[in-house]
């Protein structure tokens, strides 16, 4: 009996102390904190972005790491981006400018859908 009750209070302690992962996505407020040195650029620039673009671009790649990340990071952009008329062609090349890997151009036609 003594090795039974043993078992079962582990088995309990086991469900308690294990681990709890859940996906959490990524807040807007920090997608348009990182992307927010590059709106002028995206609005009115030429040639190659700021390094403080950059810096954010590389930021937001390094925390988009889940697909509700991506997906998140997506939504935000694709709703500022609604509001912002940016350049295509700059909004396009962004992240490769950066040398950063995002799963989405700063575009208000991207589908959010299939990022992740």
């Amino acid at each position: 009996m003594s090795i039974l009750k043993s078992l079962v209070t582990i088995f309990v302690l086991g469900i308690f102390l294990t681990p709890r992962y859940s996906e959490s996505a990524i807040s807007c407020s920090v997608v348009l904190s990182d992307l927010q040195p590059c709106v002028s650029y995206l609005t009115s620039g030429s040639g190659q972005p700021p390094e403080t673009c950059c810096d954010g671009v590389r930021s937001l790649d390094a925390a988009t790491t889940t697909s509700a990340d991506k997906k998140a990071a997506c939504q935000c952009i694709k709703s500022v981006a609604n509001s912002v008329t940016v350049k295509p062609e700059l909004a396009k090349a962004l992240a490769s400018n950066c040398n950063a890997s995002l799963p989405v151009d700063a575009s208000s036609t991207v589908d959010c859908n299939t990022v992740g």
